[in-house]
């Protein structure tokens, strides 16, 4: 006779999962109010590399968990939501504020629970996928042609005046 799959409540690695995404998104309370945040809005104040520890133990909370029952599409959802909590968070002030407030790693738990407790979020999930990626490249499009603009907007504006001509 098999074995029976624990539950989330009863694995301890997933347990751990969830205790390491409370630190990060909502383990402190602002006194007299509801609301709670974790370590990763305070790592996201320093400029630059602020994100990088962040992103780096949501990866690998997201690797545990798909060694752990999450289906392809799940973990296409946990990334994508520890993407855009990585993207939006690196723009100074805004970032801090959506850090503050979307908290990808209790809501990548509250999915992974979900999966566990109703049968959610089940396939590949390559079509989510292939959603993100075109997404992905025409904002990176986008963007790269925005700079370029600005880019030769600038130039044009230094050069102008410095014309011997």
């Amino acid at each position: 006779m098999p074995t029976p799959t624990p539950t989330f409540d009863q694995d301890n690695r997933l347990l751990w999962v969830e205790r390491i995404s409370r630190l990060l998104d909502s383990q402190f309370k602002v006194p007299g109010t509801t609301w709670r945040f974790g370590l990763d809005p305070i790592m996201g104040l320093i400029p630059v590399v602020g994100g990088l520890p962040s992103l780096a133990i949501s990866g690998i909370l997201i690797m545990t968990m798909l060694r752990h029952g999450a289906s392809g599409s799940l973990v296409v959802r946990m990334v994508f939501n520890v993407v855009l909590d990585a993207l939006i968070g690196a723009i100074p002030i805004v970032g801090s504020i959506f850090d503050f407030a979307y908290k990808a790693n209790d809501r990548n738990v509250a999915l992974l629970r979900a999966h566990y407790a109703e049968g959610k979020y089940q396939g590949s999930g390559k079509g989510l996928l292939l959603f993100i990626i075109l997404t992905l490249l025409v904002f990176g499009g986008l963007l790269a042609w925005g700079t370029w603009t600005l880019g030769a907007l600038l130039w044009h504006w230094a050069t102008a005046g410095h014309n011997p001509g």
